[in-house]
């Protein structure tokens, strides 16, 4: 008997370990079908110097940086075969990528990774933001007007891309990809219309609007998490924030990519309510004077992981930018200042004046409730298509990436009875159009857009620079040339020659990164010759989709149909080389796409240039900040008043004595910080100068003053909690012996009812 009882209790114990041993077997066959990709995503801080660094995007010289609207940020995903090919995208807060930034990322990530990440499988793409530090690209004409290199707006850039790449690499984990889009008709409208109407009434005829209205959304699903991101593509400028604006910014996208942010942290975590607390609360805590500090690193984390669970990855979500070229997101459309009509059709002048016009948003005239706007219509349409994405990204990961020398391409175009003709792409030049600027931001001078013959003064200006000669004039023709940038070398390149072209495949997506700002029917034209041979030669099927991710890896401006550069608007005018440019970019991503689908190599190509040892810079350095005598750092200038009670939607304004931003630029930390009391004694983050509704602002009383005060608004959002606040000022101080120290200023606590 004791014989039989043993034997069933080990064919018990067998039967047991076989179950466990199945269900094992079946989840971990589950694992590898579901989870067909390993995913991983990133955010990091590469908000820039917030004083005295012109911005990028609009070339006015008087929009210098003093302050922050909200930070900018570097979104990572990767996505990886277990045992296979892996591709990095990486969105950036910034007007756009720049050639020499990708190159020293790369030699980064190479030092830690090896050859697991180069760039023929990193794509670095900017969201087109024109309220960003400039000084970053290498080339002469795009940092002239910063007063040339800023080696602290470089520097951000390239430690935040590392660490957001270094952070989505960490995260990887097994997980599933969906793919969503949907038209967003509110966000966009044509800003060059008359150009876009000299396109073939046949080819607009397929259309239903003269700008792209599709958004493409990827959602990213971790096995165990869940939800933890996601990246979409829609065409429109970043351009909510007017010329004048001098706070650093992500505009509509990166305001939407915190909008979602925060409503996916806060959707899927309680709220705690604040205790209702009475005056004589708050006025036990009055402004103390400023006092020194340690450098604050994590209040932002603090601020924005407060609800999150201690291991879950921080949900990342990137609004990443299209075929903008001619796309703006002043809705509203372009009038005169001066009279308050409609601007005129083909030039977009009032009276012969270009200065006179100007787009509006629909927040006119306010940019912020603008941006704020185009933002919320961006992030609740991503909402919506997040939450019905159900169309599962599956099958092989896959690269190719060629370098081409875009000054002297060789392109075959078909003629128009029959046979084909071979003709070339240009060195890079700009149009007299080009100074005449667009309606989001207007030129200067007489310059107007739609102006195909230049004139005599402005001519003998260029001249003085580099005269084109008659092959130059005749290849860039009707374009008269203003600046010829591509055979502009001193003291070196003033234009790229050499541009980087890639396609990254996820499955049944394939993401087209192009070096320049596409116009909405060069990017379709651009996109169906893609979609052409991916369906036709390849064994995808009609549900693949492509997206064409604008100013990705480098940047070269504009790209226009031939058609679009006839008319030579400002987008025709910045076409740098010549009429058949897209033609080229065609042809090229043709190749491109045939390689991948077919498995070949392509070569590299030629490499571009290196030219970080000499870049030339004459922004002056800060040399010490001082206070008046008796007051500290961070002391209250302007406190709110005693016994005040704010309600929702209000504004709460503090000044500091202050110091300049470029001594520490606090990255993933903060200049502005809203504090909540809870119980009696404890103070809890609660708004930070990541935060959409509170701006630091950075100002001197004069140009050389040592002196300078930092002015924090706070517009009460209508989800605050009922307590008692304070507004807190962090900086850093240098002396004349060039030592820093932090220092931190409090406001009096007041009521928010």
């Amino acid at each position: 008997m004791e014989f039989f009882d043993s034997l069933r209790v080990k064919r018990q114990y067998a039967s047991i370990w076989f179950w466990v041993f199945l269900v094992l077997l079946l989840s971990s066959r589950g694992l590898s079908s579901d989870s067909n990709y390993l995913i991983g995503l990133g955010s990091y801080d590469i908000t820039g110097p917030a004083a005295d660094v012109n911005m990028m995007g609009y070339a006015n010289m008087e929009q210098i940086s003093s302050g922050i609207h909200f930070r900018l940020r570097a979104r990572t995903f990767i996505v990886a075969e277990p045992q296979g090919n892996r591709v990095v995208f990486v969105n950036l807060d910034a007007c756009m990528a720049s050639q020499i930034v990708k190159i020293k990322v790369i030699e980064r990530l190479k030092a830690r990774y090896g050859d697991l990440y180069t760039e023929k499988n990193v794509a670095i793409s900017g969201i087109h933001t024109h309220a960003g530090p400039g000084g970053f690209l290498q080339y002469v004409v795009y940092i002239v007007t910063s007063l040339g290199f800023v080696r602290q707006s470089f520097d951000a850039l390239v430690d935040g891309i590392e660490k957001s790449v270094v952070q989505a690499h960490e995260n990887l984990r097994p997980g599933s990809i969906f793919v969503n889009k949907g038209e967003l008709l509110d966000a966009s409208i044509s800003r060059s219309p008359s150009a876009y109407l000299n396109n073939p009434a046949s080819e607009r005829g397929k259309y239903k609007y003269n700008v792209d209205k599709e958004m493409t959304l990827l959602k990213f699903v971790d096995d165990q998490w869940g939800p933890v991101g996601s990246f979409n593509w829609f065409a429109t400028h970043g351009t909510s924030m007017s010329r004048t604006n001098s706070l650093i910014s992500g505009d509509n996208k990166g305001a939407a990519a915190r909008f979602m942010e925060d409503w996916f942290e806060q959707s899927n975590a309680g709220h705690s309510s604040a205790d209702e607390l009475l005056l004589e609360l708050a006025a036990s805590f009055q402004s103390p004077p400023g006092k020194a500090a340690t450098k604050i690193l994590s209040v932002a984390r603090r601020v924005r992981g407060i609800l999150r669970e201690a291991e879950k990855p921080g949900f990342v979500s990137a609004f990443c930018q299209s075929n903008c070229g001619d796309v703006s997101p002043n809705v509203l459309g372009a009038f005169c200042i001066d009279s308050g009509l409609p601007c005129d059709f083909n030039h977009s002048t009032c009276g012969g004046k270009n200065e006179m016009c100007y787009g509006r948003g629909p927040g006119y005239p306010d940019e912020f409730e603008s941006t704020r706007i185009i933002g919320e219509r961006q992030f609740r349409k991503a909402v919506d298509l997040f939450n019905k994405a159900s169309e599962k990204l599956e099958g092989k990961i896959d690269y190719r990436h060629s370098y081409l020398d875009f000054s002297q391409l060789e392109v075959a175009i078909p003629k128009q009875n029959g046979g084909s003709e071979t003709v070339k792409t240009c060195p890079a030049a700009m149009g007299f159009a080009f100074a005449a600027g667009t309606t989001d931001g207007p030129g200067a001078f007489d310059f107007t857009q739609g102006d195909d013959k230049g004139n005599p003064f402005w001519r003998l200006v260029r001249d003085l620079l580099k005269k084109p000669d008659k092959e130059q004039i005749n290849c860039q023709y009707p374009k008269p040339i203003l600046l010829d940038t591509g055979e502009m070398k001193q003291p070196y390149d003033w234009a790229p020659s050499i541009l980087p072209i890639q396609i990254l495949q996820v499955g049944q997506l394939v993401i087209l990164s192009v070096p320049g700002e596409f116009t909405t029917m060069a990017g379709r034209r651009l996109r169906d010759a893609v979609k052409t041979v991916v369906t036709t030669t390849g064994e995808s099927n009609s549900n693949v989709h492509v997206v064409l991710a604008g100013l990705t890896n480098s940047y070269s401006q504009y790209v226009t149909t031939f058609e679009e550069y006839q008319v030579q608007r400002y987008e025709g005018a910045s076409t740098l080389y010549g009429p058949h440019t897209l033609s080229a970019y065609i042809q090229e991503f043709k190749k491109l796409a045939s390689a991948l689908l077919s498995g070949q190599p392509v070569e590299s190509g030629p490499q571009p240039p290196d030219l970080l040892d000499k870049q030339i810079s004459f922004l002056t350095p800060v040399v010490m900040d001082s206070t008046p005598i008796g007051v500290n750092f961070g002391d209250c200038k302007s406190d709110v008043p005693q016994n005040t009670t704010f309600r929702r939607g209000e504004m709460v304004t503090v000044s500091f004595w202050s110091a300049c931003p470029r001594n520490d630029l606090m990255t993933e930390g903060t200049f502005a910080l809203v504090e909540i009391l809870h119980g009696k004694d404890t103070w809890a983050p609660a708004y930070d100068d990541d935060d959409f509704c509170l701006r630091f602002k950075w100002s001197r009383p004069s140009k050389l003053s040592a002196r300078s005060m930092a002015t924090i608004e706070w517009r009460i959002p209508d989800t605050a909690p009922r307590g008692v606040y304070r507004i807190r000022h962090f900086g850093a101080a240098k002396s004349f012996l060039g030592s820093t120290r932090h220092f931190t200023g409090s406001s009096s606590a007041f009521v928010v009812a």
